[in-house]
């Protein structure tokens, strides 16, 4: 019989899993032996980084992605980026190495005590084989949870296991198929259409899964349809609609008493791929306006479970929006012309206003280069001045931890190597996932950094303000030159210091990764 390994590592193989991405440690060293060909491992030089570069590249390939992790230290160290990962229901699967089996117990060096509890509740299944001859079909059901759930999925194995010979029954893995099919039935199809085409003044909602899914186009066509208002839920991490279009209204306000307010006047509200909503700011007030309903749409079943307000119904949004468009009958008329882009605020003093320099990347850049941002302060001109109208334009950390934007650009960049990429980051962001540009330079990654370098965190400046705590230390951070840093890691870098130098950079296609800093003025998110 095979070994475990081998019968693991040929099921990878059958599910396209075959690009790892790792930083591996002395348990991790039995899987990785005798890697078939066919497989690319994707060394990352920190665990957080690792993750985030994953994280990229699964939604933009919207496949499954494998990440090699070490034992508890490891996954530890990873925890923080999975927490994007797991509020943006990206399908990882994470496996870590683990100490011999008779060496768990005893709590030897490098064994994960009760290693499953480490990752729950964060990932959607966590576990630790039985015995040898059951890794394959855990690793299995690892994959399989990560595609069902969408969302990180975690299996730590004895690295003893890996040599062990396999069983006759371990092989059964090798051809299984698992689907997932979520049409609604009849009548709820028909109740649903019935309560939207009764609606005197409906408004759409549309989430980041609809971005996700494939299912931009498609949002398009039924706002247009229903001639209605169209939001971006609170909290956006992908960007489901035309952020100019005529019917758009912008991202909701990540509170409640505005949610509320946003939706004053509408008798109904549906929610598209999203969950009911993941406020920030505290700011209470109703869940909704009097005489106001709403109606949720996701896959994502735990969403639907725990809103607060509404009804819910757990379906594929896409086919909620077939049938929608297919039984309110003929299209509307067209919605008008997309809204035009204001002049970009000027520059103070020898700093670009980040107005400038995101109108340079709007002007220079083709019109479907993919945007990873990790910005937070500059978030209000971003949206004054982009103008987003392809599916995947836009990624941004789910949870708002930081550290996801270089790598994320990174993994997001090497899903889709015919297609710009750029990763529009902050200097306080930069430093959590700086070692990605060490794997973009091994891996001669097309892609652009624009480093907005302004000396502070600014978001956590302007929630000072709303806090009242104006005089909160460790909020500035000088002496930072990325343009070193960066060539440190082999990554070309320039210091853009006006904004014709910026777009004179910006207008050269990328052969390969490229830093840009720019010096940039304070701003607020909003």
């Amino acid at each position: 019989m095979p070994s475990v390994r081998r019968v693991s590592h040929e099921f990878l193989e059958r599910r396209g899993l075959t690009t790892v991405f790792g930083n591996p440690g002395s348990n991790e060293l039995p899987f990785l032996a005798d890697l078939p060909g066919g497989f690319r491992y994707v060394l990352g030089l920190h665990e957080g980084a690792v993750v985030g570069m994953a994280d990229g590249y699964a939604q933009a390939s919207g496949r499954p992605v494998l990440v090699n992790l070490h034992a508890a230290s490891g996954s530890g160290n990873a925890m923080g980026a999975l927490t994007n990962a797991v509020a943006s229901r990206t399908p990882l699967v994470v496996v870590a190495g683990q100490q011999v089996r008779p060496a768990v117990g005893p709590e030897a060096n490098l064994a994960s005590v009760d290693a499953p509890a480490l990752m729950k509740p964060l990932v959607g299944w966590a576990a630790e084989p039985a015995c040898a001859q059951d890794v394959p079909r855990a690793l299995a059901q690892a994959v399989f949870e990560a595609e069902l759930q969408r969302r990180p999925t975690y299996l730590s194995v004895p690295y003893d296991d890996w040599a062990a010979e396999a069983d006759e029954n371990s092989l059964a893995v090798l051809d299984r198929r698992v689907e997932r099919a979520s049409v609604p039935g009849e009548k709820q199809g028909r109740r649903l259409a019935e309560r939207v085409a009764a609606a005197r003044r409906p408004a759409l909602v549309l989430g980041g899964d609809m971005d996700s899914a494939g299912l931009f186009d498609a949002g398009v066509r039924l706002a247009e349809r229903l001639g209605c208002p169209v939001w971006a839920a609170p909290s956006l991490f992908r960007l489901p609609f035309p952020n100019r279009h005529p019917l758009f209204r912008g991202v909701l306000p990540a509170g409640i008493a505005p949610v509320c307010e946003a939706f004053e006047g509408h008798d109904l509200v549906l929610v598209l791929g999203a969950p009911v909503f993941r406020y920030h700011e505290y700011l209470p007030g109703r869940y909704l306006p009097r005489g106001t309903e709403l109606i949720q749409v996701t896959e994502d079943a735990s969403a639907a479970a725990r809103a607060p307000m509404g009804e819910a119904l757990v379906a594929d949004p896409g086919a909620v929006v077939d049938l929608l468009l297919e039984r309110l009958g003929s299209a509307a008329a067209p919605a008008g012309p997309y809204r035009p882009v204001p002049a970009p605020a000027a520059a103070e003093g020898d700093r670009l206003h980040p107005e400038q320099v995101f109108a340079a990347l709007r002007d220079e850049l083709p019109e479907d280069t993919a945007y990873v941002v990790e910005s937070t302060s500059t978030n209000a001109a971003w949206w004054r001045q982009m103008d987003l109208r392809r599916s995947g334009s836009y990624y941004f950390p789910a949870a708002g931890g930081l550290g996801f934007g270089l790598p994320g650009a990174v993994g997001v960049a090497m899903a889709q190597p015919d297609r710009p990429v750029v990763g529009v980051i902050g200097d306080g962001s930069a430093n959590y996932g700086v070692t990605a540009l060490w794997t973009a330079a091994q891996q001669r990654i097309p892609l652009t950094i624009v480093l907005l370098r302004n000396g502070t965190y600014g978001a956590l400046r302007w929630f000072g303000g709303l806090l009242g705590v104006p005089d909160a230390p460790g909020l500035d951070i000088p002496g930072l030159d990325f343009t070193k840093i960066a060539q440190g890691y082999g990554v070309r870098s320039v210091h853009a210091g006006d904004a014709d130098e910026l777009r004179a950079v910006l207008a050269e296609p990328a052969d390969g990764p490229r830093l840009v800093q720019v010096d940039t003025a304070l701003t607020t998110p909003s």
